[in-house]
């Protein structure tokens, strides 16, 4: 049997044997112990690191795609038939509006954006959800290529195709239908950074999470009254952070809207190439630090 002694052996080697088996049994068991004990104060700070690492990488991207979705909407706003492509709640009032009125023309243009916004999100999930089924992690930059494909297409329509006032009606639904769709795309590619919820198409729920996190802010400077200085560790707290982020993607969908207004009148739709280049630098990003995690472990819980 493993571990015992010959029978030539005297009384006081095998107790000598014993002890130093208990001795090495003692210190392997210590060891060990002291490794797990390591790990588990260490292995939730490299995770938190990689985390917050991930999180501001993220931050980012959103900033970016927020940027350039403003581009897109403004110009699609400006270059065909004045609908926002990205900006459903108008668009469902102006649906409501054309039809109440019966300019069924109109009508159409409303509902082949909101249609096609709708798809193009569909797709976006759908593509996030075999993406987590497949444990795919760089899953992102194929919506993101998919959308910068839809605005070169509507690019390229717009600048070879449609060149005259007689330009038939379809050609022009066909563009609404591109960058609605691309805005669908984007706006279920990125939805998570940590715990928050963002959109990068739409600033309208970005508002409200703002005015929600300043609400929640101020009373928690309330609670720290007794402090003496409640201001103290305010850049700290994640309410006061999250409304500072809310405000940096307003800001940055009002920047890219002004630049959008500004460049068309000097490039008209060429200027999309802009959107389209930070799409392609957000997918190449996410072969870096996948940018869809959050989304896809939501998707595998549902």
């Amino acid at each position: 049997m493993r571990g015992s002694l010959p029978e030539n052996v005297d009384p006081a080697g095998a107790q000598s044997h014993r002890a130093a088996l208990t001795n090495r049994t003692s210190f392997l068991l210590r060891r060990n112990c002291t490794a797990a004990i390591a790990h588990r104060k260490t292995g939730p700070l490299v995770q938190d690191a990689r985390q917050s690492g991930r999180s501001k990488v993220k931050s980012v991207v959103a900033l970016m795609l927020t940027f350039s979705a403003a581009i897109v909407d403004i110009v699609g706003y400006i270059a065909v038939y004045h609908w926002f492509v990205a900006h459903m709640t108008g668009d469902t009032v102006h649906l409501g509006h054309q039809l109440a009125t019966g300019k069924w023309g109109e009508a159409e243009k409303g509902a082949t954006v909101i249609g096609s916004f709708i798809l193009g999100s569909i797709i976006g999930r759908a593509v996030i959800e075999a993406g987590a089924r497949r444990r795919q992690r760089a899953i992102a930059s194929v919506t993101l290529i998919a959308e910068a494909a839809l605005i070169v297409a509507f690019i390229c329509i717009r600048s070879f195709v449609v060149r005259s006032q007689e330009t038939p009606p379809a050609t022009l639904l066909v563009l609404l239908a591109l960058l609605a769709a691309a805005m669908g795309l984007q706006t279920a590619t990125l939805t998570k950074i940590g715990p928050l919820t963002i959109h990068t198409t739409f600033v309208t729920g970005m508002l409200n999470k703002f005015a929600e996190a300043i609400s929640e802010w101020f009373f928690w400077l309330y609670d720290q009254r007794q402090s003496g200085n409640p201001l103290r560790g305010s850049s700290r707290h994640p309410a006061f952070r999250n409304a500072g982020f809310m405000v940096l993607i307003w800001v940055s969908y009002m920047f890219g809207s002004v630049t959008g207004t500004w460049t068309y009148s000097h490039w008209s739709v060429l200027v999309l190439y802009l959107p389209v280049t930070v799409l392609m630098i957000s997918a190449a990003i996410d072969h870096w630090r996948p940018l869809a995690l959050e989304e896809e472990k939501e998707q595998t819980r549902i």
